[in-house]
């Protein structure tokens, strides 16, 4: 299946109208998972040089709404988004530049993800984020993660 085709069947599924904001932003976002709005919008503009800054930002909500994206916002980040949803993976968050990996599901000795009170809530989703030094950070003689 081709990207694009791809793209098209995710927001069909959705039951969102297939437009090309949409699908430029859907690409974006596949394309350079855990970006920030601002690089959004300029990869889009790569594809559509037109679009509004508005028409990316409704494009973000809605396709986050209705499950076909992730935001995600690490402490002291702005939001970013990724095209992987339905699975419980978490992230590394780089300290120093700000570089963003996901990491899968600990097996064996893992972090809690069930509260031992849900007050009530129907939870549908746990987030652990892991804060350190990405590689090239840690490279850096002196760089300390705090």
């Amino acid at each position: 299946m081709t990207e694009e085709a791809w793209a098209q069947a995710m927001l069909r599924d959705a039951q969102l109208r297939v437009t090309k904001p949409r699908l430029a932003v859907l690409a974006a976002v596949d394309r350079l998972p855990h970006a920030d709005t601002e690089t959004l919008i300029d990869a889009v503009r790569e594809a559509l040089p037109d679009v509004s800054h508005q028409a990316v930002y409704d494009s973000l909500h809605t396709m986050t709404e209705r499950g076909i994206l992730r935001r995600i916002k690490p402490a002291g980040s702005v939001a970013r988004y990724e095209t992987r949803v339905g699975d419980n993976h978490h992230h590394l968050v780089c300290r120093s530049c700000g570089a963003v990996v996901d990491v899968d599901c600990a097996v064996g000795e893992t972090v809690c993800l069930t509260p031992s009170d849900a007050h009530g809530f129907r939870i549908d989703e746990a987030e652990v984020v892991f804060w350190g030094l990405c590689p090239q950070c840690a490279a850096v003689p002196g760089l300390s993660a705090r």
